[in-house]
């Protein structure tokens, strides 16, 4: 009896340890951790309020061919395919602009590229008509008729159209057509739509589900705006062969009406076939004939796994990517970080962009996530490499969790030496969203110095290291003079190369230079960014603020930091800035662009503290009582100069302007929640496991697996 009390003591011990065990080293079950097989990434489309970037037409091709067809409910149904390089387009059949006609390709041309030029959807297009081929510019994919006239209005105002199309007025088309009953195949239905042509009608070879192996070809003849349009176009088709049959399109069924499109060629004897979709829940699939990805003209042709899918949203054509999940992360982690990183921070960012995506479900309606920054970024099969695969694969179904669910696993660039707290970035917080130090300097490596200088002109900006030799002089102050070595130097705003922001000067091979300071070239981790005038300031400024600034603008000051030292307030002229959330702090502003990250000081450099007699202080902003000084020689004048130097006890010099400019030095880029990629390759670095790098970012959480 004893014996046996033992053993089920013993056993009860080792159920024990078991349990403990579990409790220390388990993950949640199975079934806690979702499952996605495939992705839908919006590349284009239009959701008010949440995601708007548009296309008026959508070009595909793939080495092998393309299969076209439409999505049912029941699964893709095949209509034809394209061969293998051929480029096809898609766009909506909805209200266009026909802005001109003509029978010379040149004139026609012109008017396109005009359009193109003021920014319009132009179309150059060509079909068979009273004997020969007749070259349309149409514009727009307009979701009413109101707004084509609107357009139309807008075209016809534009002298430059005017003088080209000459006599010709615009008129308005639209998603209302005749059709043909079934024809024998698509020749036969280029022949019916020559025939109408020959009589001065527009019309076009249209294809639908036939629900049988082939899709059924047919005419559609007009594209009128109104009923009363396509009965002036019913009366026009009875005058040639078959018109009398026509009947009014069944516009509630999927079709494609095809036009022949020069636009991408701009040459007369080339074209793509251009199929303009409709029909109410119209669902265009689209997939490659072989194994190789399909390309994509209007995103910057890149190249993407799986299928498109074309349907209307908003009144607008939306472009959506499906893929296989897995794959989708292969770019996401080959764009979000660089695929020379080490393994450890790649497998981090794969289980990171694996549980966001996760976490957001169908965050997008009709798409799980965009293919931008507003989700992560996806680049198609070309951001792939060996190395973000093998990261992907290697943490195959991993999840981030906190609390049993998946976390929103949140990422920037860098951190700049703290991450944020998710409530100093939007204002509500989330348990393992919380501020870490992190290891960011890894940006800086193998960046030039730059030195901030002063010309013989007054003029001040950044000269790069290399660009200048020590003198071994100095100011009477003690401040370094340096020499330019190379002709032509340019001298730029910030400390870094931005070819789009224009220089402050240039300097030739002698000149020398006082140096004011040394900085690391702006990165991820540290930057710089103006002087801006008061002026510039206040015009971003008053462009996002609920509440405007009334000028001038005289002073701009950080009132509120977050848990980690970023901005959640900013007053200007002592209001403050009315945003929807801390982190609208940097496009709002963002002279030139959104500052890299909230984590700023802002140098008002007009405003001087002054000592006084008797120890008083007070603060001069720049048009206020004039300030005298005493010169480094000893000789007292009027600070009368649009720059003043002040050299503090340390003896860090500074530059004063006699007029108020706001300069911002910062660090990190992003919103810096979360993991830091920057931070992770440098814990990667060190050794650190990608689970150990995770844990470090997301508080409190486990890594879990299908």
């Amino acid at each position: 009896m004893a014996n046996k009390r033992s053993f089920k003591q013993y056993l009860m011990l080792v159920v024990a340890i078991m349990v403990l065990a579990t409790t220390w080293t388990g993950s949640p079950s199975h079934a806690a951790v979702p499952k996605l097989d495939q992705i839908r990434v919006a590349l284009f489309m239009q959701l008010p309020g949440k995601y708007d970037d548009t296309t008026a037409a959508a070009t595909f091709s793939s080495p092998a061919g393309l299969n076209i067809g439409s999505r049912q409910p029941d699964g893709v149904s095949s209509w034809f395919n394209v061969s293998g390089g051929t480029s096809v387009r898609f766009a909506a059949d909805s209200f266009k602009v026909k802005v001109y006609e003509s029978t010379t390709f040149a004139s026609a041309l012109a008017v396109q590229k005009r359009l193109q030029a003021l920014k319009g959807a132009a179309f150059l297009t060509s079909l068979s008509k009273n004997g020969s081929i007749v070259y349309q510019v149409i514009e727009g994919t307009y979701k009413t008729a109101a707004e084509a006239a609107a357009a139309q209005t807008k075209w016809a105002a534009d002298s430059e159209i005017s003088k080209l199309v000459g006599g010709y007025k615009a008129v308005q088309q639209g998603p209302l057509h005749l059709e043909s009953a079934p024809l024998a195949g698509k020749a036969e239905a280029i022949a019916a739509a020559s025939s109408f042509g020959a009589v001065g009608l527009d019309a076009y070879v249209a294809v639908r589900d036939s629900q049988a192996e082939m899709a059924s070809y047919s005419v559609m003849v007009g594209a009128a705006v109104t009923d009363a349009e396509l009965q002036i176009v019913q009366a026009a088709a009875s005058k040639a062969a078959g018109g009398g049959a026509l009947k009014t399109a069944d516009a509630k069924l999927p079709y494609l009406m095809l036009r022949n499109d020069h636009t991408l060629s701009a040459k007369a004897e080339s074209s793509s076939e251009l199929y303009m979709f409709a029909g109410s829940d119209t669902k265009i699939a689209i997939s490659p004939v072989g194994s190789d990805p399909i390309k994509l003209t209007e995103r910057s042709n890149r190249s993407y796994r799986g299928q498109f899918e074309l349907s209307m949203m908003n009144g607008r054509m939306a472009v959506i990517n499906e893929l296989p999940f897995e794959q989708y992360l292969y770019s996401v982690v080959g764009v979000e970080m660089y695929p020379s990183w080490p393994a450890e921070a790649l497998k981090a960012q794969a289980v990171a962009a694996r549980s966001y995506a996760l976490n957001k479900g169908f965050g997008f309606q009709i798409a799980h996530v965009v293919d931008t920054t507003l989700s992560q970024a996806y680049y198609g099969t070309g951001s792939e490499k060996p190395s973000t695969i093998a990261a992907v694969d290697d943490t195959a179904g991993e999840v981030a969790m906190h609390d049993g669910k998946v976390i929103e696993a949140l990422f920037a660039a860098s951190g700049g030496g703290m991450t944020a707290d998710a409530k100093e970035i939007w204002g509500n917080a989330v348990p393992y969203l919380m501020p870490v130090k992190s290891p960011d300097t890894s940006s800086e490596t193998g960046l030039h110095s730059w030195y901030r200088v002063v010309l013989p002109s007054g003029e001040i900006g950044y000269v790069r290291d290399d660009l200048l030799d020590e003198t071994g002089q100095t100011t009477a102050a003690g401040s370094p003079i340096m020499q330019v070595n190379t002709n032509g130097t340019k001298v730029r705003k910030h400390p870094q190369i931005q070819d789009t922001i224009p220089v402050v000067a240039t300097a030739d091979s002698g000149t020398k230079v006082i140096v004011l300071e040394k900085k690391v070239e702006s990165n991820s981790m540290s930057w710089v960014r103006g002087p801006y005038t008061p002026q510039e300031m206040l015009t971003v400024i008053n462009a996002k603020v609920k509440t405007p600034i009334s000028g001038p603008l005289r002073t701009l000051e950080v009132s509120q930091k977050g848990a980690s030292g970023r901005a959640t307030e900013i007053t200007a002229n002592g209001q403050k800035l009315t945003v929807s959330y801390p982190d609208m702090l940097r496009s709002t502003l963002g002279v030139q662009g959104s500052l890299p990250s909230t984590l700023f000081q802002i140098e008002e450099t007009a405003k001087v503290a002054l000592l006084g007699s008797g120890s008083a202080t007070r603060t001069k902003l720049g048009d206020s009582a004039p300030v005298y000084m005493i010169s480094a020689g000893g000789k007292v004048t009027e600070a009368s100069q649009s720059n003043l130097f002040i050299m503090d006890g340390s003896k860090h010099l500074r530059a004063a302007t006699k007029e108020p400019s706001f300069r911002f030095i910062g660090t990190g880029n992003g919103h810096g929640v979360g993991l830091s990629q920057y931070g992770a390759l440098s814990l990667a670095q060190q050794g650190y496991d990608y689970q150990y790098i995770l844990k470090y970012y997301y508080k409190d959480v486990t890594i879990a697996k299908e």
